[in-house]
């Protein structure tokens, strides 16, 4: 959550004034978050503060078939970050794509990609599932956005 604060807080220190700060402070507060640590991740992202600088990344990859996964992370170190996205699609037989290799499937909308896959194989939507599980689990990664879907349990 504080991560999250701390980015939203480059464009301002107001919550007023800062939708996005606004939001994350919701959150942060539905989370039951501390009024303290909440002020210092807004002290930290406007500049205020010290400590680590955290950059928004997105990351794109392809799974085992070629399933598109669009990815968000907040990482105070890019290197350190896609390497252990890059190894976690390789375990999976999956691979990291450049810039804009999925993106265009994602936009304007993530949640809604232009064109998904229905997958069938149970066998196989495990493996899309691990892989998933994992990326979701990285502490640096926010959203993790397929055109796939898979079958009800």
């Amino acid at each position: 959550m504080s991560r999250l604060i701390s980015v939203a807080a480059r464009n301002g220190a107001d919550p007023d004034s800062n939708a996005p700060l606004r939001i994350a402070v919701e959150k942060a507060k539905e989370a039951r978050m501390p009024k303290e640590n909440i002020d210092k991740a807004i002290a930290k992202g406007s500049g205020q503060g010290g400590g680590d600088s955290y950059s928004e990344v997105t990351y794109e990859g392809f799974g085992p078939g070629g399933e598109a996964f669009y990815i968000l992370a907040l990482t105070d170190n890019k290197n350190r970050t896609v390497s252990e996205i890059r190894n976690i699609f390789s375990k999976a037989g999956g691979s990291l794509g450049g810039a804009g290799s999925t993106a265009y499937i994602f936009n304007p909308d993530p949640e809604n990609p232009s064109y998904s896959m229905e997958i069938d194989d149970p066998k196989y939507a495990s493996r899309l599932e691990s892989l998933l599980e994992e990326l979701d689990d990285h502490d640096d990664v926010q959203d993790v956005y397929v055109n796939f879907v898979l079958p009800e349990e």
